[in-house]
């Protein structure tokens, strides 16, 4: 029945896959992850900018996300309503985001209006309503969001462990900005932003949907070429402390939000990932019937949930995780998690735990693999992350294959996870 089963994922990655075309503007390659999909006639694209997220907020926190929300606000000539306007008469969505590595302008239209959506953004590109008007109302909405969470105790609780754990770092800052960083920014800083890290050298290109690649070429350099080439710049890598330190701050609360977290000596281009991932899962990412759910909840009752994983990127990588339990079983429960992490080190897991996680992992795999959007995003992360297109399903294979000793040899060795802060946001 595995074996059926594999050969349906493998099957389906062979009928619908992606793959890598360059493009060539003035002498320069950019390259773009494209998968054809006539299912639907929708067509969609994003132009990805590497090094150009968070982390490179630096001196000013939240700048990342307050260039996308004054991009959102449309160009100049238009203005935000008239470029609202224009998206809504045509069916269009067009948006700006900014990630922990990258920043984001996303398109997506039925086929007949992609071409008008592609001149849109590149309007977008060229003329970005970057005004004192446009700053003066991020200003507000952005801080008005800080403000409210304050409130938010799971928010507060894991931006402390955020802040220990990557500390004087970009990572370690509030992807959102402080009171203080966006009060303090100016027209300036955004047009630096902006000209600095949205430059054609950092691009990669995605696209897919009911075109031909080479149609697909001809809209992506019509983007890139209304972009400055200006210069790649290199992505920075931090690593979380491994000075283990409990943080306890005290609100009005009915119950203690606990997050935790360690170190993660495995970076996302490492060949053992794969073994994390299944380590993980049986430790706390798989929820009912991983190692913290069954503890914490089902055996002693002291949360409603607990959930463990390691996170895996270019510039960081680490172990984490939270839950909730009542004020009076904090420290019950705090113990409790670094014991199940501590055994879980020292003795591996069961053969039956391992069995389990192979057959939902290999067993939902269809399902992260249903939707175009989910077949282009893991098709991006493969290149992105250095690896040839199909690498998840290599990593499938190996997972298939994973045996016992294997695993919780990879296990013993990565006792750093035991190095855990807490962050705790509790009553006094």
């Amino acid at each position: 029945m595995k074996r059926i089963l594999f050969i349906m994922i493998v099957l389906q990655g062979v009928l619908l896959s992606a793959s890598i075309e360059e493009l060539l503007i003035e002498g320069e390659k950019t390259a773009m992850v494209i998968e054809v999909d006539k299912t639907l006639p929708i067509v969609s694209m994003q132009v990805v900018f590497q090094n150009a997220g968070s982390i490179e907020d630096k001196k000013h926190p939240g700048i990342a996300r307050f260039t996308a929300k004054i991009l959102n606000e449309g160009t100049k000539k238009l203005g935000s309503v008239g470029f609202a306007t224009a998206l809504e008469d045509s069916a269009i969505h067009l948006s700006a985001h900014a990630g922990t590595e990258t920043f984001v302008f996303e398109i997506s239209a039925l086929k007949e209006k992609f071409a008008e959506a592609v001149k849109l953004l590149a309007s977008l590109i060229q003329d970005p309503n970057v005004t004192q008007e446009s700053v003066k109302k991020i200003k507000i909405l952005m801080q008005a969001a800080i403000k409210r969470n304050e409130s938010n105790f799971d928010y507060v609780a894991a931006l402390n462990l955020k802040k220990y754990l990557y500390h004087d770092t970009p990572i370690g800052q509030a992807s959102g900005g402080t009171m203080e960083s966006i009060g303090a920014l100016k027209l300036e800083d955004i047009q630096t932003f902006i000209k600095k890290h949205l430059v054609r050298s950092q691009v990669i290109i995605i696209a897919g949907g009911d075109m031909e690649k080479e149609e697909a070429k001809l809209y992506a350099k019509e983007l890139l070429s209304v972009l400055k080439k200006g210069e790649k710049t290199a992505l920075t890598s931090f690593k979380a402390t491994d000075k283990a330190k409990d943080i306890e701050v005290y609100k009005e609360t009915e119950q203690a939000f606990v997050y935790f977290g360690a170190p993660f000596d495995l970076s996302a281009k490492d060949k053992d990932v794969y073994k994390a991932k299944v380590a993980a899962f049986i430790l706390g990412a798989g929820g009912f019937g991983s190692r913290l759910m069954e503890e914490v909840r089902v055996k002693r009752g002291l949360a409603y949930s607990a959930y463990a994983r390691v996170n895996f990127a270019k510039s960081h990588s680490d172990f984490s995780g939270h839950l909730q339990t009542k004020l009076e079983s904090k420290d019950e429960a705090i113990k409790l998690v670094r014991d199940i992490i501590a055994d879980f080190v020292k003795n591996g897991v069961r053969a039956d735990e391992l069995e389990q996680a192979k057959k939902f992992l290999l067993g939902s795999e269809p399902l992260r693999n249903e939707t175009l959007s989910q077949r282009l995003s893991k098709s991006f992360q493969e290149y992105y992350n250095g690896f040839k297109l199909g690498h998840a399903k290599e990593e499938l294979k190996k997972i298939q294959s994973l045996s016992l000793d294997d695993l919780n040899d990879f296990i013993k060795k990565h006792g750093e996870i035991n190095k855990l802060s807490f962050s705790v946001v509790t009553k006094k």
